[in-house]
């Protein structure tokens, strides 16, 4: 292949990405551009080549995280279900403001609505300029106005630390706001109020379904090339919502004043779509740690003296929302919070000499940080805060230190304890990580703005 290469003039080769490669020939004195034979990866599919610059990122695959792919398969999935989804909904809204009463006029108004593409938050504004429901769009809209801010107010610092729970919950949301939109023509009663509710439960929807994708294109992003995956995932939802239109006109009218093939259907979408979402979210692999997994992460390394890959404790990692009862760790508060007495800053500062102050108030572990803390000291005192909450726990599972920990019934004692006790694993811990490739530069952990400078004497 050498000497061809000689013989031909080969004066310089050049790559587009890891997608295709070309020769350039000297021959007969003019220079000539040839795609190279020996690069039989994509040569010569040109329809796939254009397919992937229209919808996926310059430069891919190298230009996003590994798991791009997969989620973007499973996501396009649970995105076409739930466009289906969606136009069962719509067309039930439609039928329960009163849209004709024959199945012909149901069926039309539903697929005007389709080829408007309207969003669905101008659903109930499109309803008030055609029908005399007035008053649906006003409190719909005005209460999920509301439901929107209160949402991110009390929500908002959870949406990066918590992506994949969040993102999980906005659709499960979504199809339960969708169910109650189609429920509702059978309560004539209590319509505006179910659609009202409904509205509400879509806002949230918005905050935590577009936050959390977001975040999640942070993470997939590995060229400072974020808007262009937003843009080449707004081109596939595009793609996908235009096929599931086309699907929509063939289903209308066969759902229409037909409620048990509504329901039948809106099931089997809605199971598909959350199983489809499910996947999604659990094939994301996250480097960077927050609770959950630095939780997994640095448990696994106490018991069994194993640390865990970001691969390993990503398909650990919990992607609902608990409602179990646990104790609470609060990141990042005042230092009233922790001391309410000179006393009390004495025995915080017992065999501590790091950058933070930890204590156990009303069974809350409550971490205090120093102005002057670093990143890794952050996690420093998230792993210290982790072993007093398996402690108070009583978690069966505890390792040989935790156990002896457990011990200590005074809490001022056991943080002084838990003190001497990350000394002696921390810092070989933290090297383990960073051979793991864990991201030990920064965090996702859920830390308030707090920040704290007090006298470093100790008793």
């Amino acid at each position: 292949m050498a000497e061809m290469e000689d013989c031909e003039g080969v004066i310089a080769t050049e790559r587009y990405g890891s997608q295709e490669s070309w020769k350039y020939l000297l021959k007969d004195g003019r220079m000539k551009r040839q795609k190279d034979a020996a690069d039989g990866r994509l040569a010569g599919n040109s329809i796939s080549g254009v397919f992937k610059s229209v919808f996926l990122p310059q430069g891919y695959p190298e230009s996003v995280s590994e798991d791009y792919l997969q989620y973007q398969l499973w996501d396009t999935v649970q995105a076409f279900s739930s466009s289906l989804s969606g136009t069962l909904a719509t067309q039930a809204s439609l039928r329960g403001v009163g849209v004709g009463n024959q199945e012909a006029t149901v069926a039309a108004a539903t697929i005007t609505w389709l080829l408007r593409g309207m969003c669905t938050n101008d659903l109930r504004s499109f309803l008030s300029a055609c029908f005399s429901n007035h008053f649906l769009p006003l409190f719909s809209d005005g209460t999920g106005m509301l439901g929107r801010i209160l949402f991110a107010w009390l929500k908002g610092n959870k949406l990066d630390s918590e992506a994949k729970k969040w993102r999980l919950f906005a659709d499960i949301l979504n199809d339960v706001a969708m169910f109650m939109e189609i429920a509702a023509p059978h309560f004539p009663p209590f319509f505006t109020l179910i659609v009202c509710i409904a509205g509400i439960f879509k806002s949230i929807v918005g905050v935590a379904g577009g936050a959390t994708r977001a975040a999640l294109t942070v993470h997939q992003a590995r060229r400072n090339n974020m808007a262009d995956i937003s843009a080449k995932d707004g081109s596939q939802e595009t793609l996908v919502n235009l096929a599931g239109l086309l699907i929509s006109l063939a289903l209308i009218p066969l759902v229409t004043d037909n409620p048990l093939l509504t329901f039948i259907l809106f099931f089997l979408f809605t199971v598909l779509h959350l199983f489809a979402n499910y996947k999604a979210v659990r094939s994301v692999v996250m480097g960077t740690l927050n609770e959950a997994r630095l939780s997994i992460v640095f448990h696994r390394y106490l018991l069994h003296g194993q640390l865990l890959s970001p691969v390993e404790a990503n398909q650990k990692e919990p992607v609902f929302l608990s409602l179990g009862r646990t104790v609470p760790i609060k990141l990042g508060v005042r230092l009233g919070d922790i001391v309410q007495e000179p006393g009390e800053l004495q025995l915080a500062l017992k065999n501590n000499s790091k950058p933070y102050l930890i204590g156990i108030k009303n069974g809350t572990v409550c971490v205090c940080l120093g102005s002057d803390a670093s990143v890794r000291d952050e996690i420093m005192a998230a792993c210290q805060a982790l072993c007093l909450r398996a402690v108070l726990h009583d978690d069966s599972s505890l390792s040989g230190a935790l156990k002896q920990l457990s011990n200590t019934k005074d809490p001022w004692e056991l943080v002084s304890q838990s003190h001497k006790m990350i000394n002696q694993v921390f810092h070989t811990f933290l090297k383990e990580l960073d051979q793991a490739k864990w991201h030990t530069d920064r965090t996702l952990l859920d830390w308030n703005e707090w920040r704290v400078e007090w006298s470093k004497k100790r008793s």
